[in-house]
């Protein structure tokens, strides 16, 4: 394809020549600087003319090795990405068991207030990219993304459905996901990246680049299935801010790290305005930027590439108080958290198992009723998994198991009520264990049809004793869930 181009090309640029008579020097530099405009010339041409090309090249001292290059069909230049891509997953489901709609369990997952026995066809998310090389050296990166909840409760008496990312007429609405310019090789393998991008929390994974490819939600794969437990519980899996991704050996890339500042605006710790009280020092509008978030990672690949280890952490604070009428003081101290992670994976051929960890600290997370004071916590999480070939490049098979503690702190015989995270989903009280496990079946490349089951246990920590005290609970679902990708 790029032989015949460039033949027609050379042949436009004879025609040019001849009608025109520029100077052959002029005219190749016009040509290098416009392509784009050159190209419709070369359509209109025949291949009866190339003899000649050569010929009025050399008479007109054009450089010779330019155009040699520009005909050589191994030529392995840079060639620049315009590139439309998509993919979907979704499932056809059915609830076999849920809580009650008014109960505030699995307030993070997919099902929260679905009524048992419910069955449909649902999209969990949609995603349309672009991807365009503005010059060697830049490129933009655009996604749009839906991604609704199957949840069927309406906001209030008069509206319908609205939640994840569906309209008030309850249908599917696309966002801007990404939207964000990477400057290549700021220094040797060090890519500078700045607007709206995914964190390196987890997600952060784009090969071609020196961004990381070995990150928890790659390696585990199956985000058609679940979100890794960090995406889970409401680490940031995109912001806007700036970031360095690099890799300490360009080479071989097998060692890196990324340094990003964001403005935490996916999941903001705390809501630091009060509209009821007047702007001032202690109660500074949330909308303006005050604060910003921290991310740090390290990662590695060792053994061969076999062993994938990654370190995460990252840090946010605020400078404001709260008004809480029910706090011994009347105010709620400064909220910061932080989060430390560490991830494992070692792969094969024939499996990969993983082993994703972490602990996450939250300065006056919530309201302690009994004591009227704002208390911290200290969640703790662990997921196991491991998924692997039956008939290679048709079937495989995944498992998974999840350990989540919202509040190692919680002492079950106090109470609870107001939560400052503002982690809207946030809920100190509910210990959870999540399991999934089914089979991936790809009839060809890129698409996936994967029977799964998906269960989700609630244990409350309050005493039995307790009066807020709620029996443990579950979710059970059963999916045939369905992936493909596009252009990608």
């Amino acid at each position: 394809m790029k032989k015949t181009f460039t033949k027609l090309f050379s042949a436009g640029l004879l025609l040019g020549l001849t009608v025109i008579g520029f100077a052959a020097n002029a005219q190749t530099t016009s040509l290098a600087g416009d392509a784009q405009t050159a190209a419709p010339v070369a359509t209109t041409t025949t291949a009866t003319a190339m003899p000649v090309v050569k010929k009025e090249t050399k008479s007109a001292d054009v450089d010779t090795k330019e155009v040699k290059k520009a005909d050589d069909p191994a030529d392995t230049s840079w060639k620049p990405q315009r590139r439309l891509w998509g993919y979907a997953f979704g499932d056809a489901y059915y609830d076999a068991h849920s809580p009650a709609v008014t109960s505030t369990f699995g307030k993070e997952n997919n099902y929260y207030q679905t009524p048992t026995y419910r069955n449909a066809f649902q999209f969990r998310r949609i995603y349309l990219g672009y991807d365009y090389d503005i010059t060697k050296k830049f490129k933009a990166e655009v996604l749009l993304a839906t991604e609704p909840n199957e949840n069927t409760i309406p906001t209030s008496s008069t509206s319908s459905v609205v939640n994840g990312d569906n309209l008030g007429d309850g249908r599917m609405s696309f966002y801007i996901k990404n939207f964000n310019l990477r400057t290549r090789d700021v220094w040797n393998g060090t890519d500078f990246v700045i607007g709206e991008m995914s964190t390196p929390g987890f997600a952060l994974n784009e090969s071609g680049t020196n961004a990381p490819t070995s990150l928890s939600e790659a390696t585990w794969s199956y985000r058609s299935v679940e979100r890794t437990i960090t995406d889970f519980h409401k680490n940031n899996s995109y912001d806007v801010g700036a970031a360095l991704q690099g890799t300490f050996d360009p080479k071989t890339k097998n060692f890196g790290y990324v340094a990003m500042v964001g403005d935490n605006t996916q999941a903001t710790l705390t809501t630091v305005y009060n509209p009821n009280s007047g702007l001032s020092a202690t109660n500074p509008n949330p909308n303006t930027g005050f604060f910003k978030i921290f991310y740090g990672d390290l990662w590695g690949k060792f053994f061969d590439k076999h062993l994938y280890l990654d370190l995460y952490a990252d840090y946010a604070k605020t400078s404001s108080t709260l008004t809480a009428q029910a706090t011994t003081t009347t105010l709620v101290g400064p909220q910061e958290h932080n989060m430390f992670k560490g991830f494992a994976a070692y792969t094969t051929k024939l499996f990969t198992v993983g082993v994703e960890a972490y602990t996450q600290k939250i300065e006056n997370a919530a309201l302690n009723t009994t004591t009227k004071a704002a208390e911290g916590a200290t969640v703790n999480a662990i997921s196991l998994w491991v998924r692997g070939a039956i008939v290679e490049n048709k079937w495989s098979y995944f498992a998974r198991f999840d350990s989540y503690n919202p509040d190692t702190k919680f002492v079950s015989g106090d109470k609870y009520s107001t939560v400052y995270t503002n982690y809207s989903s946030y809920d100190p009280t509910v210990k959870e264990q999540f399991y999934t496990f089914g089979l991936d079946y790809t009839p060809a490349k890129n698409i996936h049809f994967m029977p799964n089951v998906w269960f989700t246990r609630y244990t409350d920590q309050y005493a039995t004793t307790n009066t807020s005290y709620t029996p443990d609970n579950h979710t059970l679902v059963y999916r045939l869930t369905f992936f493909f990708t596009f252009g990608k």
